[in-house]
Protein backbone atom coordinates (compact mmCIF):
# COMPACT_ATOMS: atom_id res chain seq x y z
CA UNK A 1 0.00 0.00 0.00
CA UNK A 2 1.35 3.82 -0.80
CA UNK A 3 2.30 5.30 2.52
CA UNK A 4 0.59 9.27 2.30
CA UNK A 5 0.75 9.92 6.07
CA UNK A 6 1.07 12.92 7.12
CA UNK A 7 2.72 12.53 11.00
CA UNK A 8 4.31 15.40 12.85
CA UNK A 9 4.36 19.14 13.02
CA UNK A 10 6.50 19.44 9.27
CA UNK A 11 5.13 18.57 5.72
CA UNK A 12 6.18 15.31 4.50
CA UNK A 13 6.28 14.59 0.55
CA UNK A 14 6.34 11.40 -0.39
CA UNK A 15 7.00 9.25 -3.52
CA UNK A 16 4.07 7.90 -4.93
CA UNK A 17 5.77 7.08 -7.97
CA UNK A 18 3.88 9.39 -10.33
CA UNK A 19 6.26 11.63 -11.04
CA UNK A 20 8.07 12.54 -14.20
CA UNK A 21 11.53 13.20 -13.95
CA UNK A 22 11.20 15.08 -17.70
CA UNK A 23 8.39 17.18 -16.26
CA UNK A 24 10.47 18.11 -13.17
CA UNK A 25 13.87 19.11 -14.44
CA UNK A 26 11.43 21.45 -17.60
CA UNK A 27 10.41 22.82 -14.74
CA UNK A 28 13.41 23.58 -12.97
CA UNK A 29 15.25 24.66 -15.95
CA UNK A 30 12.32 27.39 -16.18
CA UNK A 31 12.91 28.74 -12.42
CA UNK A 32 16.78 29.51 -13.84
CA UNK A 33 15.45 32.07 -15.32
CA UNK A 34 14.24 33.72 -12.08
CA UNK A 35 16.16 31.71 -9.31
CA UNK A 36 20.01 30.09 -9.94
CA UNK A 37 20.13 26.55 -8.08
CA UNK A 38 23.79 25.58 -6.95
CA UNK A 39 24.58 22.04 -4.98
CA UNK A 40 27.79 22.06 -2.93
CA UNK A 41 29.54 18.32 -2.66
CA UNK A 42 31.41 17.99 0.47
CA UNK A 43 34.60 15.81 0.27
CA UNK A 44 37.42 14.53 1.64
CA UNK A 45 40.64 12.79 -1.11
CA UNK A 46 39.63 9.48 0.44
CA UNK A 47 36.37 9.51 -1.44
CA UNK A 48 37.52 11.06 -4.28
CA UNK A 49 38.91 7.49 -5.40
CA UNK A 50 35.77 5.89 -5.04
CA UNK A 51 33.95 4.41 -7.60
CA UNK A 52 30.71 6.36 -5.77
CA UNK A 53 32.34 9.73 -6.81
CA UNK A 54 32.79 9.32 -10.48
CA UNK A 55 29.37 8.05 -10.74
CA UNK A 56 28.01 11.03 -8.98
CA UNK A 57 30.35 13.03 -11.63
CA UNK A 58 29.10 11.71 -14.36
CA UNK A 59 25.39 11.79 -13.55
CA UNK A 60 25.73 15.11 -12.79
CA UNK A 61 26.87 16.35 -16.63
CA UNK A 62 23.06 15.28 -17.60
CA UNK A 63 21.34 17.59 -14.74
CA UNK A 64 20.39 20.68 -17.08
CA UNK A 65 18.98 22.86 -14.20
CA UNK A 66 22.43 23.27 -11.71
CA UNK A 67 24.00 26.60 -12.50
CA UNK A 68 27.05 26.13 -10.26
CA UNK A 69 28.50 22.87 -8.74
CA UNK A 70 30.60 23.58 -5.82
CA UNK A 71 33.20 21.08 -4.62
CA UNK A 72 34.05 21.95 -0.62
CA UNK A 73 37.58 20.14 -0.35
CA UNK A 74 38.69 19.64 3.26
CA UNK A 75 40.90 17.09 5.42
CA UNK A 76 43.92 17.88 3.36
CA UNK A 77 46.97 20.88 2.91
CA UNK A 78 47.84 18.87 -0.47
CA UNK A 79 47.93 20.58 -3.50
CA UNK A 80 47.74 18.48 -5.46
CA UNK A 81 44.91 17.16 -3.66
CA UNK A 82 43.49 20.33 -4.76
CA UNK A 83 44.88 19.68 -8.44
CA UNK A 84 43.18 16.18 -8.82
CA UNK A 85 39.13 17.74 -7.28
CA UNK A 86 39.59 20.05 -9.80
CA UNK A 87 39.90 17.44 -11.93
CA UNK A 88 37.10 15.39 -11.38
CA UNK A 89 35.10 18.34 -12.18
CA UNK A 90 36.35 18.17 -15.74
CA UNK A 91 33.82 16.31 -17.34
CA UNK A 92 30.69 18.67 -16.08
CA UNK A 93 29.39 21.27 -18.83
CA UNK A 94 28.23 23.39 -15.57
CA UNK A 95 30.15 26.02 -14.16
CA UNK A 96 32.29 24.13 -11.27
CA UNK A 97 34.51 25.43 -8.96
CA UNK A 98 36.52 23.64 -6.02
CA UNK A 99 36.10 25.69 -2.86
CA UNK A 100 39.80 24.19 -0.56
CA UNK A 101 38.13 24.85 3.02
CA UNK A 102 41.39 23.05 4.70
CA UNK A 103 44.15 25.09 2.23
CA UNK A 104 46.19 27.80 3.00
CA UNK A 105 44.55 30.51 1.14
CA UNK A 106 41.45 30.07 3.05
CA UNK A 107 43.44 29.17 6.69
CA UNK A 108 44.60 32.70 6.43
CA UNK A 109 41.07 34.40 6.04
CA UNK A 110 39.81 31.77 8.86
CA UNK A 111 42.99 33.47 11.15
CA UNK A 112 41.46 36.72 10.56
CA UNK A 113 38.13 35.73 11.34
CA UNK A 114 39.49 33.81 14.44
CA UNK A 115 41.75 37.70 15.32
CA UNK A 116 37.72 39.29 15.21
CA UNK A 117 36.62 36.50 18.26
CA UNK A 118 34.89 34.15 14.66
CA UNK A 119 35.65 30.49 15.66
CA UNK A 120 34.98 28.62 12.54
CA UNK A 121 35.93 25.24 13.69
CA UNK A 122 37.95 22.30 13.32
CA UNK A 123 39.08 20.84 9.77
CA UNK A 124 35.32 18.98 8.96
CA UNK A 125 32.47 18.37 6.90
CA UNK A 126 30.54 21.13 9.04
CA UNK A 127 33.29 23.46 8.00
CA UNK A 128 33.56 22.84 4.43
CA UNK A 129 29.95 23.30 4.38
CA UNK A 130 29.57 26.38 6.00
CA UNK A 131 33.02 27.69 3.98
CA UNK A 132 30.74 26.31 0.39
CA UNK A 133 27.67 28.61 1.57
CA UNK A 134 30.08 31.45 2.07
CA UNK A 135 31.12 31.36 -1.98
CA UNK A 136 27.61 30.67 -3.21
CA UNK A 137 26.60 33.84 -0.97
CA UNK A 138 29.55 36.03 -2.56
CA UNK A 139 27.27 35.46 -6.06
CA UNK A 140 24.19 37.23 -5.70
CA UNK A 141 22.99 35.02 -8.91
CA UNK A 142 22.45 31.80 -6.48
CA UNK A 143 19.11 31.78 -4.85
CA UNK A 144 18.88 28.05 -4.11
CA UNK A 145 21.30 25.64 -2.63
CA UNK A 146 20.99 22.01 -2.37
CA UNK A 147 23.73 19.65 -0.75
CA UNK A 148 24.49 16.08 -0.67
CA UNK A 149 26.83 13.47 0.54
CA UNK A 150 29.72 12.33 -2.19
CA UNK A 151 29.64 7.96 -1.23
CA UNK A 152 26.02 7.80 -2.61
CA UNK A 153 26.43 4.53 -4.09
CA UNK A 154 23.12 4.61 -6.14
CA UNK A 155 22.70 8.04 -7.20
CA UNK A 156 20.49 9.59 -9.89
CA UNK A 157 19.32 12.77 -11.09
CA UNK A 158 16.08 11.77 -9.75
CA UNK A 159 17.15 12.50 -6.37
CA UNK A 160 18.82 15.74 -6.97
CA UNK A 161 15.75 16.68 -8.81
CA UNK A 162 13.27 15.71 -6.05
CA UNK A 163 15.74 17.67 -3.46
CA UNK A 164 15.77 20.91 -5.08
CA UNK A 165 12.12 20.68 -6.07
CA UNK A 166 10.36 21.78 -2.60
CA UNK A 167 12.60 24.88 -1.97
CA UNK A 168 13.14 26.22 -5.81
CA UNK A 169 9.48 25.76 -7.25
CA UNK A 170 6.86 28.77 -6.42
CA UNK A 171 3.50 27.58 -5.03
CA UNK A 172 5.73 25.17 -2.49
CA UNK A 173 7.73 27.87 -1.31
CA UNK A 174 9.43 25.43 1.24
CA UNK A 175 13.00 27.55 2.91
CA UNK A 176 14.26 23.79 4.17
CA UNK A 177 14.09 20.44 2.85
CA UNK A 178 15.35 17.60 4.20
CA UNK A 179 15.28 14.08 2.35
CA UNK A 180 14.81 10.67 3.76
CA UNK A 181 15.05 7.30 2.42
CA UNK A 182 14.98 3.73 3.32
CA UNK A 183 18.36 2.30 4.59
CA UNK A 184 17.47 -1.49 3.93
CA UNK A 185 19.75 -3.87 1.11
CA UNK A 186 20.52 -6.98 2.43
CA UNK A 187 19.80 -6.15 5.54
CA UNK A 188 18.83 -2.92 7.77
CA UNK A 189 21.10 -0.62 8.22
CA UNK A 190 21.10 2.98 10.12
CA UNK A 191 21.81 2.13 13.04
CA UNK A 192 22.40 5.59 14.78
CA UNK A 193 19.11 6.69 13.34
CA UNK A 194 17.15 3.42 14.87
CA UNK A 195 19.19 2.36 17.79
CA UNK A 196 20.33 5.66 19.22
CA UNK A 197 18.46 9.08 17.79
CA UNK A 198 14.89 8.10 17.77
CA UNK A 199 14.92 5.96 21.07
CA UNK A 200 16.95 9.08 22.58
CA UNK A 201 14.08 11.83 21.55
CA UNK A 202 11.33 9.24 22.89
CA UNK A 203 12.97 8.69 26.09
CA UNK A 204 13.07 12.75 26.52
CA UNK A 205 10.16 13.32 25.43
CA UNK A 206 9.08 10.58 28.27
CA UNK A 207 10.85 12.42 30.68
CA UNK A 208 9.70 16.28 29.36
CA UNK A 209 6.61 15.74 28.12
CA UNK A 210 5.57 17.74 25.17
CA UNK A 211 8.23 20.04 23.85
CA UNK A 212 7.74 21.27 20.66
CA UNK A 213 11.63 20.92 19.58
CA UNK A 214 11.55 17.22 20.56
CA UNK A 215 8.07 16.84 18.47
CA UNK A 216 10.48 18.78 15.32
CA UNK A 217 12.82 16.28 15.11
CA UNK A 218 10.78 13.37 15.75
CA UNK A 219 9.23 13.99 13.25
CA UNK A 220 11.68 13.45 10.72
CA UNK A 221 11.85 10.00 9.60
CA UNK A 222 15.67 10.11 8.97
CA UNK A 223 16.94 12.62 10.77
CA UNK A 224 20.96 11.90 9.67
CA UNK A 225 20.78 12.19 6.08
CA UNK A 226 22.96 14.61 4.48
CA UNK A 227 20.71 15.62 1.98
CA UNK A 228 19.35 19.26 2.38
CA UNK A 229 18.42 21.72 0.41
CA UNK A 230 17.53 25.85 1.58
CA UNK A 231 17.25 29.30 0.19
CA UNK A 232 19.78 31.77 0.26
CA UNK A 233 18.13 33.79 2.85
CA UNK A 234 18.64 30.83 5.42
CA UNK A 235 21.81 30.55 4.26
CA UNK A 236 22.55 34.07 5.50
CA UNK A 237 21.37 33.45 8.92
CA UNK A 238 22.27 29.72 9.54
CA UNK A 239 24.78 28.70 12.30
CA UNK A 240 26.56 25.64 10.91
CA UNK A 241 27.56 23.12 13.26
CA UNK A 242 31.34 22.16 13.64
CA UNK A 243 31.54 18.78 15.01
CA UNK A 244 29.93 15.42 14.24
CA UNK A 245 26.12 16.87 15.29
CA UNK A 246 26.14 18.78 11.70
CA UNK A 247 22.37 17.22 10.79
CA UNK A 248 21.22 17.20 13.97
CA UNK A 249 22.49 20.77 15.09
CA UNK A 250 21.24 21.86 11.40
CA UNK A 251 17.67 20.60 11.63
CA UNK A 252 17.91 22.55 15.55
CA UNK A 253 19.02 25.77 13.77
CA UNK A 254 16.36 25.37 11.18
CA UNK A 255 13.56 25.20 14.14
CA UNK A 256 15.14 28.20 15.81
CA UNK A 257 14.68 30.67 12.79
CA UNK A 258 12.57 29.06 10.09
CA UNK A 259 8.39 29.11 10.37
CA UNK A 260 7.76 24.77 10.44
CA UNK A 261 5.51 25.67 7.68
CA UNK A 262 8.43 26.42 5.65
CA UNK A 263 10.16 23.55 6.82
CA UNK A 264 9.57 19.34 4.64
CA UNK A 265 10.87 16.34 4.27
CA UNK A 266 11.17 14.65 0.82
CA UNK A 267 11.02 11.12 0.00
CA UNK A 268 14.11 11.30 -2.98
CA UNK A 269 15.01 7.68 -3.57
CA UNK A 270 13.46 3.80 -3.28
CA UNK A 271 17.04 2.32 -1.35
CA UNK A 272 19.87 4.37 -0.51
CA UNK A 273 23.25 2.49 0.04
CA UNK A 274 26.41 4.74 1.22
CA UNK A 275 29.92 3.85 2.81
CA UNK A 276 29.18 2.69 6.21
CA UNK A 277 31.16 3.75 9.10
CA UNK A 278 32.42 1.16 11.74
CA UNK A 279 30.61 1.77 15.90
CA UNK A 280 33.97 2.73 16.84
CA UNK A 281 36.03 1.09 19.44
CA UNK A 282 35.69 4.37 22.07
CA UNK A 283 33.40 7.36 22.64
CA UNK A 284 36.48 9.23 20.57
CA UNK A 285 35.99 7.31 17.39
CA UNK A 286 33.29 6.43 14.71
CA UNK A 287 29.35 6.53 15.38
CA UNK A 288 29.67 6.48 19.16
CA UNK A 289 31.75 10.27 18.57
CA UNK A 290 28.97 11.15 16.85
CA UNK A 291 26.35 9.84 19.31
CA UNK A 292 28.01 12.10 22.11
CA UNK A 293 28.31 15.06 19.90
CA UNK A 294 24.59 14.64 18.85
CA UNK A 295 22.87 13.94 21.97
CA UNK A 296 24.81 16.94 23.15
CA UNK A 297 23.35 19.49 20.37
CA UNK A 298 19.86 18.19 21.42
CA UNK A 299 20.34 18.76 25.21
CA UNK A 300 21.85 22.69 24.78
CA UNK A 301 19.15 23.40 22.53
CA UNK A 302 16.58 22.15 25.20
CA UNK A 303 18.91 24.36 27.54
CA UNK A 304 18.82 26.87 25.42
CA UNK A 305 14.79 26.66 25.14
CA UNK A 306 14.55 27.21 28.58
CA UNK A 307 14.48 23.08 29.69
CA UNK A 308 16.19 22.85 33.55
CA UNK A 309 17.02 19.60 34.06
CA UNK A 310 17.18 19.00 37.65
CA UNK A 311 19.07 16.49 39.52
CA UNK A 312 19.36 12.68 38.33
CA UNK A 313 18.08 13.64 35.39
CA UNK A 314 20.36 12.33 32.66
CA UNK A 315 20.62 8.83 35.14
CA UNK A 316 17.08 8.70 34.03
CA UNK A 317 17.53 9.71 30.60
CA UNK A 318 20.08 6.79 30.28
CA UNK A 319 17.50 4.20 31.91
CA UNK A 320 14.65 5.43 29.82
CA UNK A 321 16.61 5.05 26.80
CA UNK A 322 17.89 2.00 27.22
CA UNK A 323 14.46 0.80 27.64
CA UNK A 324 13.50 2.69 24.49
CA UNK A 325 16.47 1.18 22.50
CA UNK A 326 15.67 -2.11 23.43
CA UNK A 327 11.86 -1.91 22.27
CA UNK A 328 13.10 -0.83 18.82
CA UNK A 329 15.45 -3.87 18.79
CA UNK A 330 12.71 -6.07 19.21
CA UNK A 331 10.40 -4.60 16.61
CA UNK A 332 13.41 -4.27 14.02
CA UNK A 333 14.26 -8.02 14.76
CA UNK A 334 10.59 -9.13 13.54
CA UNK A 335 10.49 -6.72 10.65
CA UNK A 336 13.70 -8.25 9.49
CA UNK A 337 12.03 -12.17 10.13
CA UNK A 338 8.83 -10.95 8.45
CA UNK A 339 11.10 -9.63 5.32
CA UNK A 340 13.75 -12.33 5.53
CA UNK A 341 16.45 -10.46 6.32
CA UNK A 342 19.56 -11.52 8.44
CA UNK A 343 19.65 -9.81 12.33
CA UNK A 344 22.00 -9.97 14.75
CA UNK A 345 20.40 -9.33 17.94
CA UNK A 346 23.37 -9.33 20.35
CA UNK A 347 25.50 -6.94 17.77
CA UNK A 348 22.27 -4.64 18.06
CA UNK A 349 22.00 -5.09 21.58
CA UNK A 350 25.87 -4.52 22.11
CA UNK A 351 25.51 -1.45 19.92
CA UNK A 352 22.72 0.15 22.39
CA UNK A 353 24.75 -1.03 25.11
CA UNK A 354 27.64 1.41 23.60
CA UNK A 355 25.13 3.75 23.10
CA UNK A 356 23.83 4.23 26.04
CA UNK A 357 27.44 4.89 27.54
CA UNK A 358 27.49 7.72 24.82
CA UNK A 359 23.96 9.33 26.50
CA UNK A 360 25.79 9.40 29.90
CA UNK A 361 28.93 10.88 29.04
CA UNK A 362 26.82 13.59 26.70
CA UNK A 363 24.99 14.31 29.92
CA UNK A 364 28.33 14.63 31.74
CA UNK A 365 30.02 16.82 29.44
CA UNK A 366 26.62 18.83 29.20
CA UNK A 367 26.81 19.19 32.91
CA UNK A 368 30.46 20.47 32.95
CA UNK A 369 30.07 23.07 29.76
CA UNK A 370 26.35 23.49 29.37
CA UNK A 371 27.46 26.77 26.87
CA UNK A 372 30.16 24.63 24.83
CA UNK A 373 27.77 24.46 21.82
CA UNK A 374 30.69 24.00 18.63
CA UNK A 375 28.94 26.10 16.08
CA UNK A 376 30.32 28.70 13.26
CA UNK A 377 28.87 32.06 13.34
CA UNK A 378 26.26 32.60 10.57
CA UNK A 379 27.12 34.44 8.03
CA UNK A 380 25.26 37.45 8.26
CA UNK A 381 27.23 38.27 11.53
CA UNK A 382 30.33 37.14 9.57
CA UNK A 383 29.47 40.38 7.07
CA UNK A 384 28.65 42.50 10.03
CA UNK A 385 32.29 42.65 11.44
CA UNK A 386 34.21 41.83 7.74
CA UNK A 387 32.16 43.84 4.63
CA UNK A 388 34.05 42.58 2.42
CA UNK A 389 34.97 38.76 3.70
CA UNK A 390 32.94 37.35 0.75
CA UNK A 391 34.31 39.13 -1.76
CA UNK A 392 37.81 38.18 -0.73
CA UNK A 393 36.70 34.79 -0.23
CA UNK A 394 36.06 35.06 -3.75
CA UNK A 395 38.77 36.23 -4.87
CA UNK A 396 41.31 33.48 -2.73
CA UNK A 397 38.88 30.82 -4.38
CA UNK A 398 39.15 32.15 -8.01
CA UNK A 399 42.83 32.18 -7.95
CA UNK A 400 43.33 29.04 -6.01
CA UNK A 401 41.06 27.58 -9.19
CA UNK A 402 43.30 29.15 -12.01
CA UNK A 403 46.57 27.83 -10.61
CA UNK A 404 45.15 24.45 -10.70
CA UNK A 405 43.70 24.61 -14.15
CA UNK A 406 47.40 26.30 -15.00
CA UNK A 407 48.73 22.89 -13.68
CA UNK A 408 46.38 20.49 -15.52
CA UNK A 409 47.57 22.53 -18.51
CA UNK A 410 51.10 21.88 -18.13
CA UNK A 411 50.80 18.19 -17.44
CA UNK A 412 48.85 18.03 -20.22
CA UNK A 413 50.83 19.77 -22.72
CA UNK A 414 53.46 17.49 -21.32
CA UNK A 415 52.10 14.89 -22.52
CA UNK A 416 50.53 15.63 -25.63
CA UNK A 417 52.13 13.89 -29.03
CA UNK A 418 54.29 16.61 -31.27
CA UNK A 419 54.52 16.17 -34.45
CA UNK A 420 57.89 15.91 -36.61
CA UNK A 421 57.15 17.42 -40.32
CA UNK A 422 60.43 15.19 -41.39
CA UNK A 423 59.40 12.09 -40.32
CA UNK A 424 55.89 12.18 -39.38
CA UNK A 425 56.16 10.12 -36.31
CA UNK A 426 54.23 11.52 -33.48
CA UNK A 427 56.91 11.67 -29.85
CA UNK A 428 56.15 12.63 -26.52
CA UNK A 429 56.78 16.07 -25.47
CA UNK A 430 59.60 15.87 -22.97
Amino acid sequence: MGDFFQNGIIATLHDFGTDNLQRMESRLCDILKRRDIALILPIIPQDMKSPAFTDIVAELATVPYISEVVLSLGQTDDFEDFVAARQSLNLLPQPHTVVWSSGPGIAALFDELRENYLEVGPDGKGRGVWTGLGYILSNRKLWVVAVHDCDIQNYSRRMLARLCYPCAVRGMDFEFTKAYYMRVTDRIYGRVTRLFFTPLVRALKNILGQNEYLSFLHSFRYPLSGEICLTRSLAHVIRMPGDWGLEIGTLSEVYRIASLIRVCQIDIADTYEHKHQTLGTDLQSGLLKMSVDIAKVVLRTLASNGIIFPAHFFETLQASYINMAREAVEHYASDAILNGLPYERHCEGQAVEHFSEAVRTAGREFREDPTDLPSIPPWNRVMSALPDFLDRLSAVVTEENRRADQTLAACQRRIMPLERPDSGISQPVQ
